[in-house]
C-alpha cells in the first residue's frame, strides 16, 4: 500500500539533515487522519481476531516533538482493549538491578494486540549517551564507554528486535523529527498558557543545550538499528497534523502487509447455527 510515509522511511547511507521538518502534502491533513485512523481501527479488529501477530510501534523525539498528542490522536478510534501504551519514566533500583532491556521486555504487547512504546529501550543509547554519568554510577562491569561499548547495544536493540519478527511481533519505529526552532516556539507557549505549565520543566531547557549531542545519539541509533523488518521512518513534526497522517499511514500499511484475516469458525459450529437461531427465535420476551 503506497503512502506519503514511504518517503520518510530511513535509508542506510543518509543523515537526519538529510530529511525535513516540516512539509505540505495534504490538502486536509485532519481529514486524512480520520480516514487512516477509522482504518486503523478495522485493521486492529482484525488483528485482535487474527491472533498471530503483535505490533510494536516505538516513538522517539527530543522534547516537545509531538510524541503524547499523536498516539492520543491516532489511536483515538482503536478499541482499548486492543492496545497498550506503555511510557518509561527513570529506571527504578529493581530495574537497574536487572538487565537494561528487563523492564522493556516485560511490556512486550501480546499476541492481537498494537503495543506502543512512548520511549523505549532505544533511551539505553540517547539520554545515557549524552550524559554517561548515568551509567557510570550504576552497578555494572566497568567496561569503557567508547564505540565497541555502543555498537554492543545496537547489537542487542537489532537482536531484540529479529527475535521479535521471528515470533510473530513486528516492529516499526518513528523518530519525530522537530526542529530546534519548533521546539523553542513549543516552549515558550508552555511557559506562556497556564494550562500547560504541567509539561514544562526547567530541566527542558538544560536538555535543549545538549542539541547537538541528542542529534548525533539520534542518528547513530537510527543508521545502527534500521533494518528491514524492523524500520525506522523520520517524520517531519514541526506541523502536528501532517505528522500524525504520515504516522497513521504507515502503521495502517505496516498491518495491512501483514494480510491479516478473520478465522473461519469451526464446521461443526457452523453447523449448529441453525439451531441457535432457531432456538432464539422461539424464545418470547
Amino acid at each position: 500500500m503506497a503512502s506519503h510515509s514511504n518517503n520518510f522511511r530511513f535509508e542506510l547511507g543518509k543523515r537526519l539533515n538529510d530529511f525535513p521538518q516540516r512539509v505540505a502534502l495534504y490538502s486536509n491533513p485532519k481529514k486524512t487522519v480520520r480516514k487512516n485512523v477509522k482504518r486503523l481501527a478495522e485493521l486492529q479488529e482484525t488483528l485482535y481476531a487474527d491472533n498471530r501477530y503483535a505490533l510494536l510501534i516505538v516513538f522517539q523525539g527530543m522534547d516537545t516533538a509531538g510524541k503524547d498528542s499523536t498516539i492520543e490522536k491516532v489511536f483515538s478510534g482503536v478499541n482499548p482493549q486492543g492496545f497498550q501504551v506503555f511510557g518509561f519514566k527513570q529506571p527504578t533500583y529493581t530495574d537497574i538491578d536487572h538487565n537494561y532491556l528487563w523492564r522493556y521486555w516485560q511490556r512486550m504487547p501480546e499476541r492481537g494486540r498494537i503495543g506502543i512504546f512512548n520511549r523505549s529501550y532505544y533511551e539505553e543509547a540517547l539520554v545515557v549517551r549524552v550524559h554517561p554519568e548515568i551509567i557510570e554510577k550504576r552497578p555494572v562491569p566497568n567496561d569503557p564507554i567508547d564505540d565497541a561499548f555502543w555498537e554492543h547495544r545496537f547489537d542487542d536493540f537489532r537482536s531484540l528486535e529479529a527475535h521479535l519478527h521471528r515470533n510473530g511481533t513486528r516492529v516499526i519505529k518513528f523518530f519525530l523529527n522537530v526542529s530546534k526552532e519548533e521546539q523553542r516556539q513549543r516552549l515558550l507557549r508552555r511557559l506562556r498558557e497556564p494550562e500547560k505549565h504541567w509539561k514544562f520543566s526547567s530541566n527542558d531547557v538544560v536538555e535543549r543545550g545538549y542539541w547537538d549531542e541528542y542529534r548525533h545519539a539520534f542518528e547513530q541509533v537510527i543508521t545502527h538499528t534500521h533494518t528491514e523488518h524492523s524500520p525506522w521512518y523520520v517524520i517531519p513534526a514541526d506541523d502536528k497534523w501532517t505528522m500524525r497522517a504520515l504516522v497513521s499511514e504507515a502503521i495502517d500499511n505496516a498491518l495491512t502487509d501483514l494480510d491479516l484475516s478473520f478465522p473461519e469458525p469451526d464446521p461443526d459450529e457452523v453447523a449448529r447455527f441453525a439451531q441457535a437461531r432457531a432456538k432464539l427465535l422461539a424464545e418470547t420476551s
